[in-house]
């Protein structure tokens, strides 16, 4: 079990210190908020709310849909968040992907032209090269370890980087750590040889499964169940409640592979232009709150994934355990050899989150 009102208060205190140290599955989308829709400076109050006429209204980006825990966790921050400034500010959720895809929303956080977008730390390397070394597989062992590790050393990198680039990460959400799915059995390493897996478009991901002796393919989210259908791809991986909330066993997918290969993170990338617009007085607690409901988000996560484990064995799909082991050293010897190396800095942080959570 997580410690959570530990981490919810290391979580807080370190995003508030280091921003202040710093300068400072589709679906019809859905917007969702306190007060009514629209980008920064919103004055009018939708039904019900609590927010002053004269509330700060931000508009968040969320490409997962309405039933996602992540649309319940973003709802969770915009509540968190009224709450925490007395309605002084209030956040809009455009969920389903209705802004765009990360790589577009991020984009246009860094232009100014979004208040916060949300996505996966691989989409914020795009920026922040040196966030590759995330994308390691089996970086850590833990979520309380990888939770650790942006609250401290690592996140400071991070928040110093992406404000040389005009955005705050004011929060992290997190998809945690991922298995794979697929339409024929794999129970050993072996199992993987010529199987063709989608995955992110990231070297990282791509690096491992040809370590695994897979055959990767960097397609978008938004092509997984038909590429599943055409068999065009016999697998894909992502967090266990995005294989029910998908639907992938509908398209042909009957094992869940539990892998646990990588964790990912979803950095919330608020502009320079939103971040300016809270007033000095406030800036903590917003901080603050936005961890609270962060830190709900990680829980609600848990929740899925257990719920759809169960939702997912009733539909006859199968979950199989793998030697880990084999998978970790088949991984690091394909580092080895091509010679992967990150920053030292980098490393440095990386290696103190494991030191300080066992």
């Amino acid at each position: 079990m997580r410690k959570s009102k530990v981490m919810l208060t290391i979580l807080a205190a370190a995003m508030a210190a280091s921003l202040t140290a710093c300068g400072g599955s589709s679906d019809k989308g859905a917007a969702t908020t306190a007060a009514a829709a629209g980008g920064s400076d919103t004055k009018t109050e939708a039904a019900g709310s609590t927010a002053s006429a004269d509330a700060i209204n931000f508009t968040m980006s969320l490409v997962d849909n309405t039933s996602s825990n992540y649309y319940k966790g973003a709802e969770k921050i915009a509540e968190c968040v009224e709450k925490a400034t007395d309605g002084k500010i209030t956040l809009t959720i455009q969920a389903g992907g209705t802004l765009g895809g990360e790589s577009d929303t991020l984009d246009m956080a860094v232009q100014g032209d979004l208040d916060i977008a949300s996505c996966a730390n691989s989409v914020l390397a795009n920026y922040i090269p040196e966030m590759s070394i995330l994308d390691q597989a089996f970086l850590w062992d833990s979520a309380d370890q990888a939770n650790y590790a942006v609250t401290h050393e690592l996140g400071d990198l991070i928040q110093t980087k992406a404000n040389e680039h005009g955005i705050h990460v004011i929060g992290y959400m997190e998809s945690g750590f991922r298995d794979v799915f697929s339409t024929k059995p794999i129970e050993s390493m072996a199992d993987f040889k010529g199987v063709k897996i989608r995955v992110m478009q990231n070297e990282g991901q791509l690096a491992a499964f040809t370590a695994f002796g897979a055959n990767p393919i960097a397609l978008s989210a938004s092509e997984q169940f038909t590429a599943l259908q055409q068999k065009t791809i016999d697998a894909c991986e992502n967090a266990v409640s995005n294989c029910w909330i998908n639907k992938f066993y509908e398209a042909g997918v009957n094992s869940v592979i539990n892998t646990h290969h990588c964790f990912v993170y979803i950095p919330l990338c608020m502009s320079d232009n939103a971040w300016n617009k809270i007033p000095d007085d406030l800036k903590d607690t917003f901080v603050k709150a936005v961890a609270e409901g962060c830190e709900a988000q990680w829980q609600y996560l848990n929740e899925a994934n257990e719920e759809a484990k169960g939702n997912l064995e009733g539909a006859g799909v199968k979950f199989y355990d793998i030697n880990l082991d084999e998978m970790k050293d088949a991984y690091k010897a394909a580092q080895e050899k091509a010679g992967t190396s990150f920053d030292a800095e980098w490393e440095a942080a990386v290696d103190a989150a494991k030191a300080a959570v066992k």
